[in-house]
């Protein structure tokens, strides 16, 4: 019988046992995790079986970084003149395949309307919902593979910003060495050379926003848009008699009564406008009709207040007469009747 042998590659010990019993992650075998390979060859000589030979390789996995920062639900956040700590919320993911730290940045974005005020960002402390227990940091400590934390970017919004204003923020992510809980670890660069024995990195991140691929950055981009009323407040006043004339063309003399028209509107695509007050002071050449504030009126066809209901009150020579709500494109009145002295 002629010899022969036999060169079988066998894939073996614990790169075969982690394949079938580790979970999958992101981006696949752990950093620094050892995997053996050996090769054995059996044969024969003279038809007598001999000791077979063996070889094994090695190779160290290397660090490979990728994660992705996304904002969460809307695109923008619906904020009003003069709100605080308005929230925008993001998800950062480590799709790595190690554990790291990640630094967070906000940036106000170039171009938009108007820029945000006491920007601060919070990390999550587990429950998906902005809250007391989440602290303001700017590090992300030890997120795990595939793991989610969500990040708040949390901000006050000016008074006097006008309906449809829109801020827009960066959030940035940079990737850090991790592995020592409750310390910033050193920022992840990408090994130069050819592949080393030992754990080279390798920077796999894509591009965001207001980044490049490859660069161990990530960034996405939030916004909040300014919903507000936009009022239009106007007063006129009409001669309504006078002690000479009665009712036919009165004019505006001594003991003449007056009829002040304030009216209120709100403009198309505008908020809500709400807990509405006029104040009025009345001038010390006019005396005040007992009884004569009309609120919540309308308009007639030559501008003049009509309608509406008793109420208001007057103090100190000031009137006061509060309105009911006036959403977009709403428009409401208040009047009083004064007598010229």
């Amino acid at each position: 019988m002629n010899p022969r042998s036999r060169v079988v590659a066998l894939m073996a010990g614990t790169a075969m046992i982690a394949l079938q019993t580790a979970p999958a992650f992101a981006e696949g075998t752990r950093v620094g995790t050892v995997i053996s390979n050996t090769a054995t060859v059996d044969y024969r000589v003279g038809g007598v079986d001999q000791v077979d030979e063996t070889a094994t390789a090695t190779l160290t996995v290397d660090r490979k970084i990728n994660f992705v920062v996304n904002r969460v639900s809307d695109p923008t956040t619906t904020v009003v003149p003069g709100e605080t700590r308005a929230v925008i919320a993001f998800d950062v993911t480590n799709l790595s395949n190690d554990t790291i730290d990640l630094v967070l940045a906000a940036a106000q974005a170039a171009g938009d309307d108007f820029d945000a005020d006491s920007v601060t960002i919070h990390v999550d402390n587990g429950d998906n919902v902005f809250n007391a227990g989440d602290a303001a940091t700017q590090l992300i400590d030890e997120i795990g593979e595939d793991a989610t934390v969500r990040v708040y970017v949390v901000s006050d919004i000016p008074l006097g910003q006008s309906n449809g204003d829109l801020a827009t923020l960066t959030l940035s992510a940079t990737a850090h060495v991790g592995g020592g809980a409750g310390a910033q670890g050193a920022v992840l660069t990408a090994t130069s050379g050819t592949n080393t024995t030992g754990v080279d990195t390798v920077l796999a991140d894509g591009s965001g926003s207001d980044d490049s691929a490859n660069d161990g950055v990530y960034t996405a981009r939030g916004s909040y848009t300014v919903t507000a009323a936009t009022l239009t407040v106007s007063k006129t006043n009409r001669v309504i008699d006078d002690p000479v004339n009665g009712t036919t063309d009165p004019k505006a003399i001594p003991g003449a009564t007056v009829e002040y028209c304030i009216t209120v509107s709100n403009g198309a695509g505008s908020a809500t406008a709400t807990n509405i007050v006029i104040s009025d002071v009345l001038p010390a050449d006019l005396t005040f009709v007992t009884g004569s504030i009309r609120i919540n009126g309308a308009l007639d066809g030559s501008g003049n207040c009509t309608g509406g209901d008793p109420g208001g009150s007057i103090a100190a020579g000031t009137i006061t007469a509060p309105l009911i709500d006036v959403a977009a494109n709403e428009t409401r009145t208040a009047s009083f009747l004064a007598t010229i002295n």
